[in-house]
């Protein structure tokens, strides 16, 4: 155990013949996970993913599926804290991060799920919760509609499945069809610099809390060719998941998961009757709300991660 020894500056040093002051004794040093970044094919997509190295073989197995406008990087702390009690894994998907699609993928949240479903049984995954933020709702869903068997618990972070999870600001946007006058001028103001920024910081009481790198990373890869189609075409398609809202919640009626909701309560996109409504249709559900906006995590972790454990650690084997 490393031992310091305190002294007060501007006093004056012990004499030697007088007793030392006592030794302070720091915590032992919480070290970060290992994390491998990989990548795999599925369907012709180069499928980059990150994944912890816990320190035990039976490790819970925790698949982080990401939101708008991010990837697997928005994870990166969450695993440096958890990953060595547990095996966290975060694949980005077509059309986000480091991920490489083929020319001519069709981006739709149905393919989303696709890839996922083959990113699965790539790594040979037969049991593990879910982390469902933002895009990861309507991608975990339609994974978990697919393979019921699979699913030991969910974890819930602003990702909606409820027609009062969404504001007016998102019921407008998701009205948009490329007939609508101005639509694609309008989402793709979605994609500036700005814009990126503001969803990361909107909300926030502390937004100095929030790492810059987060956004700025986020916009290099909107930035990159083609992406902004890749993203046009989901935001076209985000109708689709209001559409399959009913067929989730069923499955939330018929399954009762474990779920833990934590929900940022100032999130522009997805208010936090979205976060109770889950509990309509998982009684047991368990709801913490943090004053916070869209991305909770940023300014949240310390308190969010330890929930995350905590529900992890009361899991079913």
């Amino acid at each position: 155990m490393t031992t310091i020894t305190a002294h007060s500056p501007g006093q004056p040093q012990p004499d030697r013949q007088q007793p030392s002051p006592p030794l302070v004794a720091l915590p032992p040093l919480a070290l970060p996970a290992r994390t491998a970044h990989r990548r795999t094919v599925v369907d012709g997509v180069d499928v980059f993913y990150r994944e912890s190295l816990p320190d035990r073989a039976d490790a819970p197995v925790l698949l982080l599926l990401h939101g708008f406008p991010s990837a697997s990087h928005q994870f990166r702390r969450l695993i440096d804290i958890l990953g060595r009690h547990y095996r966290l894994i975060a694949p980005d998907y077509p059309g986000f991060g480091h991920t490489r699609a083929p020319e001519g993928f069709t981006y739709s949240f149905d393919r989303l799920a696709d890839i996922v479903d083959g990113f699965t049984e790539n790594l040979g995954l037969t049991r593990y919760a879910l982390y469902l933020f933002d895009f990861g709702a309507p991608v975990g869903f339609r994974h978990a509609l697919r393979h019921p068997e699979r699913v030991t618990g969910l974890i819930v972070q602003n990702g909606n499945a409820y027609e009062e999870g969404l504001s007016p600001a998102a019921r407008d946007f998701t009205a948009l069809t490329p007939d609508t006058p101005g639509a694609e001028e309008t989402i793709l103001g979605l994609f500036t610099l700005d814009a990126t920024r503001a969803q990361y910081e909107g909300g926030t009481l502390a937004p100095e809390l929030v790492a810059p790198e987060g956004w700025l990373l986020d916009q290099h890869f909107l930035d990159q060719p083609g992406r902004k189609q890749a993203q046009l075409a989901l935001a076209y398609d985000y109708k689709s998941n209001v559409a399959a809202y009913p067929a989730w919640q069923a499955w939330l009626r018929e399954h009762r998961p474990p779920t833990l909701i934590t929900w940022g309560t100032n999130d522009p996109f997805f208010p936090a009757p979205g976060a109770h409504a889950y509990q309509r249709d998982v009684p047991s559900a368990e709801l913490h709300l943090f004053e916070t906006g869209h991305f909770a995590l940023e300014d949240h972790l310390p308190s969010i991660a330890p929930l995350i454990a905590g529900f992890l650690d009361r899991l079913p084997a």
